[in-house]
């Protein structure tokens, strides 16, 4: 839906210089763009692309020293603001212009209270509000991004939210002075399908009711298709091909634009089949996690069954998915299976051996034949340790020599197909995809028989992610690992496991080969999972369309 007036932004061949280190002379060239009352405009492309670098240049967020505006022009409602002063960007960021992070988590005071972080907004634009007019309109805001319990939730920490919940905040606090302009940075790129699409839906909706202008920044094409009214595709800073979103969709013109959308995981089934083996390498039995929570809602402590009698096997050899939402159990149990949460009750037996109640010792001498892959490979990296101490330390760490450790690094590398030189180098000096492969190379290190990737691909650009999906199925095939694998989204699923189980509450709702749980899908949870999916019927019809 859009509407034809005069646009409220306005970018004018816009240049956006690196450093002179840099592997390219511009973070951004040359972008021109407009965004209507009531349009939403997608800037879709890989890391690097440049697209986070322009949002970053409308708002006046270029980090100082690192990126400079060269040239062009920026217009906000008909009013050039490329050389604002920093107070007068200040005072358009919240009022005429406003962003929604990636991270919201990252984003929120986690010291403050939800609805004093929306109060800030209108301290800072509207001081002649009083306590009580302010208090007012933030309970409208989350009333109007649809929170649950808006007059109990305002009171509550971020960290007591959910991810989904969190984001709605941010957009509340977006929507606080009625912004013409609303930059959406990969506001849905963290969060399960489900959460994703409530977030896509009520963005369309606020967009209707409040008539802003929408810059949404993704990386996938399944959003695009659900949201956008108008595409730009930038790579390498350039802006390489733009279009509605009709148009970019069903015939695509540009060999990346092409690649970027072949990328997007359509529930094809990659996974070759099993040679027919069932020797069990994994198994659990009537898993159970309980805990005890206090909580703002409530007085009392309130009991938590994370896992609530999980059952279920892994062969050898076998990819085994478990599937979810945020807050299903996925992640709990994948930690009980490393030995990083203690269960309950119930077994897990590794090669027929109980390793349930095993203490640290004890764990020691099993622990090698189970590693994990972690979703965020920056944050589970040391930072001030070069790549070649931390892809030596766990071997290290068992006595190896450093000569053999110092030869399974240069295989590990070369298996997952990175040069030599990275162990020099620090993981801020890689790119996310590549930070990933050094995170399967540090668990290779260890030389597992089950490795457990938890939502390892859900923060990747579409096509790094059918990288390294394609990569952890080589090196199943190769090593002959068993992998559990740990994802929100059904699709990506299909794409590398064998089976697939639908967790729900804390229990396995469904289970079964990855071609009968996405086709015939049993349990009414697994259909609304799939019917979350973002763009999928828009996407089909592209797809039917291009071919």
């Amino acid at each position: 839906m859009t509407t034809s007036t005069t646009p409220i932004l306005e970018v004018r061949h816009l240049h956006v210089r690196l450093p002179g280190t840099s592997d390219r002379t511009y973070a951004a060239q040359d972008i021109s763009l407009t965004v209507a009352p009531k349009e939403i405009v997608c800037i879709v492309g890989e890391s690097g692309s440049g697209k986070s670098v322009t949002a970053g240049a409308v708002m006046g967020l270029l980090p100082p020293g690192v990126l400079t505006l060269e040239s062009g022009q920026i217009l906000l409602e008909g009013r050039d603001i490329t050389h604002s002063t920093r107070g007068q960007l200040r005072a358009l960021r919240g009022d005429r212009m406003a962003m929604i992070f990636q991270e919201p988590m990252t984003a929120l005071n986690p010291l403050m209270r939800v609805g004093d972080q929306i109060a800030e907004v209108f301290e800072f634009h509207q001081p002649s509000l009083n306590a009580a007019q302010v208090a007012e309109r933030v309970l409208a805001l989350l009333v109007d991004v649809k929170l649950p319990s808006p007059e109990t939730l305002r009171s509550a920490f971020p960290h007591q939210l959910s991810g989904g919940q969190r984001q709605r905040v941010m957009i509340a606090m977006a929507l606080a002075m009625k912004p013409a302009l609303i930059i959406a940075d990969e506001p849905t790129t963290a969060l399960d399908v489900t959460s994703q699409a409530q977030v896509l839906r009520l963005l369309n909706e606020l967009r209707d009711k409040h008539d802003n202008g929408v810059l949404f920044i993704t990386h996938d094409f399944d959003v695009v298709a659900e949201i956008a009214d108008r595409v730009i595709v930038m790579q390498h800073g350039r802006i390489v091909e733009s279009g509605s979103a009709a148009e970019v969709l069903r015939n695509p013109q540009q060999p990346y634009t092409k690649k970027l959308l072949a990328a997007v995981p359509r529930g094809d089934f990659g996974a070759r089949p099993q040679d027919g083996t069932t020797d069990t390498v994994l198994s659990v039995k009537d898993l159970r996690v309980r805990y005890e929570t206090a909580s703002f809602f409530a007085s009392r402590r309130r009991v938590v069954n994370a896992l609530g009698g999980v059952t279920l096997s892994l062969a050898r050899g076998e990819t085994l998915g478990i599937v979810g939402e945020s807050g299903s159990g996925k992640t709990t149990l994948g930690r009980c299976l490393a030995h990083m949460a203690a269960p309950t009750s119930g077994q897990i037996l590794l090669d027929g051996i109980d390793v349930t109640h095993l203490n640290r010792s004890q764990w020691r001498a099993h622990c090698k034949r189970v590693q994990m892959i972690f979703q965020d490979p920056y944050r589970s990296f040391n930072p001030r340790m070069k790549i070649g101490g931390s892809l030596a330390e766990g071997p290290m760490n068992y006595g190896e020599s450093r000569e053999a450790v110092q030869a399974r690094m240069l295989r590990m590398l070369a298996l997952v197909q990175l040069d030599a030189s990275a162990l020099d180098r620090f993981p801020h000096e890689f790119s996310g995809g590549q930070r990933q492969r050094l995170s399967i190379a540090r668990a290779l290190m260890m030389e597992p028989e089950v490795l457990i990737a938890d939502e390892a691909v859900s923060a990747l650009d579409v096509s790094v992610q059918a990288q390294i999906l394609d990569l952890l199925e080589e090196i199943r095939e190769r090593l002959g690992l068993s992998i559990i694998f740990i994802t929100h989204d059904l699709r990506v699923a299909a794409r590398l496991c064998h089976r697939i189980a639908v967790m729900q509450q804390g229990v396995v709702v469904e289970l079964g080969s990855a071609r009968a749980v996405f086709e015939q899908p049993m349990a009414g949870y697994t259909r609304e999972l799939l019917a979350a999916i973002p763009g999928k019927k828009a996407h089909a019809e592209a797809l039917e369309a291009a071919a």
